[in-house]
Parts: structure tokens; sequence; C-alpha cells
């Protein structure tokens, strides 16, 4: 399969497969636990139907909206993803570029492979920074600081992520960062010769933009999950919350929102945007899909809170429907390593004209004008509907 011939998730994740190492591909495509919150992300969107209306002289739909204090030219971005470089020599780069092209957001992970700076000069695109609250908190007030002195646009904290959930197929593969071999995973690494050579051979691997204050990760091999249990503090609480909104002082998310409390207390400490969030089904499995709380929690903050609906968008219908029930937009991540592993910026340059394109016919069929025209009229959820 090449990549002309990618034309949804599945054919990006079955053309990543084939180009990514086992541990590497599993990495990307695994959850907690029996993974059933993972398959539920996606399965959620099932549970209502859309509803058209004809003859509304749609011409070409307004596919833009405004998030972080930017315009974006359509209503999804790249959700913060670790370690690009894992998944094409280019990483982070390769994905700035391509969410720059496209008008949207490229959000960069604390555990990134290029440093905030580079990325920066790199892209004149909308940014986002995903934070993590550290046990060393000056590690914390370092990224902030860098963050608004190279001109990001909004910043994300991760609050999902206080330990890390039970991801069983890197047990098995023996996933580290960066990578390790192992009896286990020699024979899939010999298996993938160019990944091999593409990653000897290009700058090295290493967490850049916390490298210099640990070396766990960049030149000690760990599991991620090691790694997170470590560096990340797990009494993390509200007042560490409000503190990271008051030092930015600009657009901010709490990302790993599910509930209508937590939502309220968001709007609370001062933020101007949540992402509904379980983390990719890859913490708490047995939990609620973003697409499951979207209504309950739009309907009760939705006038006074943006909210982004990240995971298990795999179609431009999902995203319809999520726009549909309270969402201003909506970003994902398996969908775009997949693509980023499949070719580079290339390959995320055609996700996205992919998803564009998704989104742009079913909006015509939708007979929607513009975003706002997508509201709680044009959704119906099946287990509503009297027989």
């Amino acid at each position: 399969m090449s990549l002309k011939k990618c034309y949804n998730f599945e054919d990006f994740r079955i053309l990543a497969k084939k180009k990514l190492p086992s541990p590497i591909f599993h990495y990307i495509d695994g959850g907690s636990d029996d993974e059933n919150t993972l398959k539920r992300n996606t399965e959620s969107f099932n549970d209502c139907d859309l509803v058209p209306n004809i003859l509304a002289s749609v011409g070409k739909p307004d596919l833009s909206t405004n998030i972080f204090g930017r315009k974006i030219d359509m209503p999804i971005f790249l959700s913060p993803c670790a370690m690009q470089r894992l998944y094409h020599h280019d990483g982070d780069k390769a994905s700035a570029k391509a969410a720059s092209k496209f008008g949207t957001f490229y959000s960069m992970s604390t555990m990134a492979n290029n440093t905030i700076e580079e990325i920066s000069n790199l892209s004149s695109g909308p940014k986002l920074f995903q934070l993590y609250v550290h046990k060393d908190k000056s590690i914390t007030d370092d990224l902030i600081d860098r963050c608004r002195r190279s001109n990001f646009d909004g910043m994300c904290l991760t609050v999902d992520t206080l330990v890390a959930g039970n991801r069983e197929r890197d047990h098995r593969t023996g996933f580290t960062t960066p990578p390790r071999l192992t009896l286990k995973s020699l024979l899939s690494f010999a298996m993938h010769p160019t990944w091999v050579f593409n990653y000897l051979t290009h700058e090295k691997f290493k967490l850049a933009n916390v490298a210099k204050k640990t070396d766990k990760g960049t030149n000690i091999a760990k599991s991620v999950i090691d790694y997170i249990n470590e560096q990340y503090d797990p009494a993390m609480n509200w007042k560490d919350a409000e503190y990271c909104v008051k030092k930015w002082n600009g657009p901010f998310a709490l990302k790993g929102v599910m509930s209508v409390e937590d939502a309220k207390k968001a709007i609370d400490i001062g933020c101007t945007a949540i992402m509904i969030s379980n983390h990719g089904g890859r913490q708490l499995d047995g939990s609620r899909s973003p697409f499951d709380q979207i209504k309950a929690i739009s309907d009760a903050v939705g006038d006074k809170i943006e909210i982004i609906l990240d995971g298990g968008v795999r179609r431009g219908t999902h995203v319809l429907k999520a726009l549909a029930a309270g969402a201003k937009a909506c970003s994902f991540g398996k969908m775009f390593l997949f693509s980023l592993a499949a070719g580079g910026q290339r390959g995320v340059e055609h996700l996205l004209r992919t998803m564009h394109d998704e989104i742009n016919r079913n909006m015509v069929l939708m007979g929607c004008k513009n975003l706002k025209e997508l509201n709680s009229s044009k959704l119906i959820y099946r287990n509503s509907i009297k027989i």
C-alpha cells in the first residue's frame, strides 16, 4: 500500500504497521488494561445520527472557527503527542509544518524531541504547548517561560496522567524511550531496516525540552510508564493548575476534563478552554468516552468556555457530530501519528487534506453553510427515539 492509497484511518494504520518496529507501532495503537475505553472512544459516535436539511443553498461552506485566540481554517487540529521522532525521523518538524500549511494548530508535548525554540523558528502557524506538572517545579516554570518567549498561542495542562495507565502492550513488547534492543524486540527492529537506518543517521533521540533537567528518557532508557511515575507529580491539585493558568496568563485549557463538575472548576480557576479527553483510552480503562460526555458538559458550561473534543475521531462525520453536540473543535492523536509514520510531513498533509475534504463534503450534505449551523437540532440520539 502507498500513501496515495490511504483513504481513511485504517489505511494509515496498516501502512504505519508496515513501516514501524512492533514496540513502536503498539505504543501508538494500544490502550490501557483491556482497551475497552480505547474502543469506546470511536464506537460512541455511532449512538447518534446526523439530521440533514435539504435545498439549503450551501455553496462553499465556511469551516473556520476560533480557539485559543486564533482563527483556524477547519475545526480540527493535531493533539499533543510525545516522541514523534520515533514514528518518523522528521518528527515534530514534519507535523508542525503540515499543520501550518493547513492553517490549524500544531500541539507540542512536554516530551517532544525538538525544543520549543526550534519549532517556534520553524513554523509561523498556530501553536499550542502541552504542559505536565513535574515533581521538580522548576521544570514547569521553565517550560511556561520559554513558551511565552517563543510566542506560543496557547497552553494546555494534561491532568489525567498523574500516574501512568497500565499499558500491557508496552510490557509485552519491551517499549522504552529511547528504544532499547531486547530479545523480544530484536527481530522486529531487524525486519524494519529503513526505520533503523533513519533512526541512526538523523539527529539523536532526546526529550529535548527537559534534557537539561533530567537525563532519564534521553540518555537512560526508561519505559514510558516508569518515566511518568518518576517525573510527574501524582499530588497535583487544583491550586497547581490555577498557578499554571496565572503564570501563563493567556489562552489555557485543561486536557483530561471528563465531568461537569470539573468543567465548572476549570472556569473558576480562569481556564479559557477544556479538552474533553481520556488520553486516548490509555489511562483509566472503563471510563467514559469524550463523546459520551460532551452533551452534558456543553449543556452545563458551553456558553462560558471553549470545548474541544479529543479522542476517537476517525471521520469527518465524527467531527460534525462533536460540533453539533457542543464542541468548537476536535483534536486527534493516533490518526495523525499513523499518518506521520506512513509518510512524514507528506503523510500528515495527506491526512489533513482528507479530513478537510470529508468535513467540507459532509457540511454540504448536511445543508450547513458554517459551523454555527451545526447545533443540537442536527443530532438525534438513538436511545432517545420513541417507537
